[in-house]
C-alpha cells in the first residue's frame, strides 16, 4: 500500500471521495477503482498508473506486453535476476551424474529442448541439483582462456527472479514466462510454487508452451 501511496498525485483534493489519498489507497483493487482519481488520466500521470497496474497485478497495455521474439507468443511477464545478482537463479540437473561438480565451478551445458549452449557458475549445491548464474553463451564473457566442465545436457528444474515487466502471479498458477537473458528471448512455462513480492519461484519448466 505504501508504494501505491508514493505513486498517487497526492493532492488530497477529496474528488475520490476521501479528505486524503492515504485513504483512498485502500479502496484501490482494479483499474476502474484508479478512474476515481481526475488526476491520474492525465498524461503526466500515465508512468505512475502503470506501475500501481503493475503492483495490482492487473494487464497491461498493449506496448507494454511481453511477447517472445523467436516464437511471437505473449507471455505473463518477464523474468529478471534478484537484487544484485547477474541474471535469474536457474536449477539444473545435469543426465551425466559422474562429473564431479563444486561451487565455484562453471559449466558448460545445454537445456534440454533448448539448441543453444549455456555457461553457468555454480553458487550452491544439493544433491544432484546445481543452483546456477547464467554467464554466457561464450561470445559474451570476453576471455578465450576460460575453463569450465562440460557436463552436456541439462533438465532445467526451477527459475528464481524478480517480474520486471508484466502481470504479478499467484502460486499454484501456470505461467508463460521470458528469462530477461535469454539470447533466444524464448517463452518458457512453468508453474509459480513461491511469491514474495514481485520475486517468484517457477517449477517445472518446459520449453515447450500449450
Amino acid at each position: 500500500m505504501d508504494e501505491i501511496e508514493k505513486l498517487l498525485p497526492g493532492y488530497n483534493c477529496g474528488s475520490c471521495g476521501h479528505r486524503q489519498c492515504r485513504d483512498f489507497v485502500a479502496e484501490i483493487k482494479n483499474a476502474e477503482d484508479l478512474q476515481k482519481c481526475p488526476f491520474l488520466s492525465r498524461d503526466n500521470f500515465q508512468d505512475n498508473v502503470k506501475k500501481i497496474l503493475r503492483l495490482l497485478g492487473e494487464d497491461i497495455p498493449e506496448d507494454e506486453k511481453v511477447v517472445g521474439i523467436i516464437d511471437g507468443l505473449e507471455a505473463d511477464f518477464m523474468l529478471a535476476p534478484l537484487k544484485d545478482e547477474c541474471s535469474c537463479r536457474e536449477f539444473i540437473h545435469p543426465f551425466d551424474g559422474s562429473i564431479e561438480i563444486n561451487v565455484g565451478d562453471y559449466l558448460r551445458y545445454r537445456p534440454l529442448a533448448c539448441p543453444v549452449t549455456h555457461f553457468a557458475k555454480v553458487i550452491d549445491i544439493d544433491p544432484g541439483i546445481y543452483t546456477i548464474h547464467l554467464v554466457g553463451p561464450l561470445h559474451r564473457l570476453g576471455q578465450e582462456d576460460f575453463e569450465f566442465k562440460d557436463v552436456g545436457l541439462c533438465m532445467i528444474l526451477a527459475f528464481e527472479g524478480k517480474i520486471s515487466k508484466g502481470k504479478l502471479p499467484k502460486v499454484g498458477q501456470t505461467v508463460k514466462f521470458v528469462p530477461e537473458y535469454c539470447m533466444m528471448q524464448k517463452v518458457h512455462s512453468g508453474m509459480v510454487v513461491g511469491v514474495e513480492g514481485r520475486s517468484v519461484r517457477i517449477e517445472a519448466i518446459d520449453l515447450k508452451v500449450w
